[in-house]
């Protein structure tokens, strides 16, 4: 049997295949993720800082159960027994929902959302909650109201976001599945400075039921991992109709595991790639770029055809994205009053109003990001100004996926860089929002359109030594074609790496107490 570190070092795919075996337990692999948690999480002193909650002993009593199970002979989904996190914009049920605000620090919801109850349903054992931009609003994780999420590559630097919390407890080694959300890019750009891998699904794919909204007509919960093939596995979990979700769609959950194995044994030959011209070139990192054309270069040696394509009126999607999605967020954060559950701040005096407490509520709970959205939002949408604005830009997003229309018309999938950079210094770019928004120009434009995309890791930078990410995207529904090109291309770098990127994380010396049990 091996011992605890090692396990912490294994995909979901060999985890889940040493449980059916017997070869280890659930518990036994819980416990050696929690113990790595608590080796190197902990933000006192410049810990990871992943988590924001950790469920020790519940996730220890679901894994026994799980052990139970199996020893009764009882049929059990692909991934029982594996350790998760999730992002913790999702609710859960017995464990704090926060979504990385204080407005809503220490709210244990009643119910579960549909992903959760899907992933307990199916045996995984949820570990805790991961840290994660205010609201979802963010690109490093520096707008979590309880402190930053540090990269694992390097601990000054970002890890992306919304969702840095996600990616880094898969880039610590702290558990091999993750859930993210991504609006507009919060799974994807995380995955890319991080080396690890992460998927946006088709729009309605996956239930939103119990996902925190921040903008409702681009948010979308999605599948993290180490592997292409573990984060198709965790997809099928999360996937299907869900009656709770207005905007779920219906059929039948496609085959993502098959298509990942297709992929990675069988090659591209027959498959059109489309390299998006406006999605490259100035601004890019020169390491972006060099790791991306290798890439490129890689799949046609698979067998792809791979040609240039354009979409002209993705240079507009940025603009479009910053006034849609504030939009949607001020109307959504509405809700967050001081008067129903939540953070209530009462000011002293006689006679104090509602609106006053719901002034003073927002004002003490909402960080600086969350209320320059909020205004933002709440302007664009403002009597004289919503045609100009929001109405405009929703023309905008038409004119998006009808690019991407004419482009899948050509091509099978379209492939771009994840994240124009690497990961940036810690603070960097805090006093510039307009930078650090530039950082999701390649992600943005699917979520204006509803397709699916996938970041995985394509090397390290050479002025840095940090991940670099290749993003692929694909048609409504089409998924699979994400997992069959994804597995081709890691087959190949893993081959020509002579073993997985994250191999080469720098061991992290911190240890320190882990995130509150």
């Amino acid at each position: 049997m091996s011992g605890a570190g090692d396990l912490t070092r294994w995909d979901a795919a060999r985890i889940a295949d040493a449980l059916r075996a017997g070869v280890v337990s659930s518990v036994e692999v819980t416990q050696a993720h929690l113990d790595r948690i608590a080796a190197v999480d902990g933000d006192a002193g410049g810990g990871v800082h992943a988590f924001l909650h950790v469920a020790a002993e519940q996730a220890l009593a679901a894994a026994a159960a799980v052990d139970a199970d199996r020893a009764r002979g009882a049929e059990l989904g692909p991934l029982a027994g594996v350790p998760i996190g999730v992002k913790d914009v999702l609710t859960t049920r017995g464990m704090p929902t926060t979504c990385g605000s204080r407005i809503l620090e220490g709210w244990v919801p009643p119910y579960d959302a549909t992903v959760v109850r899907q992933l307990r349903a199916a045996g995984l054992v949820v570990v805790g909650k991961t840290n994660m931009d205010e609201f979802a609003m963010g690109s490093t994780t520096e707008h979590s109201a309880f402190g930053p999420t540090r990269n694992p590559w390097d601990l000054e630097r970002i890890p992306g976001g919304s969702g840095g919390g996600s990616a880094a407890a898969l880039a610590a080694f702290e558990v091999p599945l993750t859930v993210g959300s991504d609006t507009g890019g919060s799974i994807r750009q995380p995955a890319a400075v991080t080396g690890t891998v992460g998927v946006k699904p088709t729009y309605g794919g996956v239930s939103r039921y119990g996902l925190v909204a921040m903008a409702s007509s681009l948010d979308q919960a999605g599948p993290c991992g180490r592997t292409v093939l573990d984060t198709a596995l965790l997809h099928e979990v999360m996937a299907g109709h869900d009656p709770y979700d207005s905007t779920s769609l219906p059929g039948e959950v496609p085959a993502l595991a098959a298509a990942a194995r297709e992929g990675a044994r069988g090659g591209l030959a027959g498959v059109r790639v489309g390299v998006v011209r406006e999605l490259g070139g100035e601004g890019y990192q020169a390491g972006v770029r060099a790791r991306f054309d290798e890439a490129v270069a890689l799949l046609t040696e698979a067998g792809a055809d791979v040609v240039e394509v354009s979409c002209p009126n993705l240079v507009h999607a940025l603009p479009a994205y910053y006034l849609i999605m504030p939009s949607e967020a001020s109307s959504n954060l509405a809700k967050y009053d001081g008067m129903r559950y939540g953070l209530r701040v009462v000011p002293g005096g006689d006679g104090v109003t509602a609106e006053q407490v719901m002034a003073a509520t927002r004002a003490a709970g909402f960080g600086e990001e969350v209320k320059r959205r909020i205004i933002l939002g709440t302007y664009a949408l403002s009597a004289g100004y919503y045609d100009a604005y929001y109405g405009s830009a929703q023309k905008v997003r038409t004119l998006v996926q009808r690019d991407f229309a004419a482009a899948f018309g050509q091509v099978d999938v379209l492939v771009s860089p994840t994240a124009p950079t690497t990961a940036y210094r810690l603070g960097e770019k805090l006093d510039d929002p307009l930078a650090m928004y530039a950082g999701d120009v390649a992600t943005i434009p699917a979520n204006l359109a509803g397709i699916p995309g996938m970041s995985l890791p394509v090397g390290l930078a050479e002025e840095d030594g940090l991940p670099v990410g290749l993003q692929v995207l694909a048609p409504v529904r089409e998924d699979a074609r994400l997992y069959r090109v994804g597995a081709a291309l890691e087959a190949l770098l893993v081959q020509r790496w002579g073993g997985p990127l994250l191999e080469r994380v720098p061991e992290l010396a911190v240890t320190r107490t882990g995130a509150g049990a």
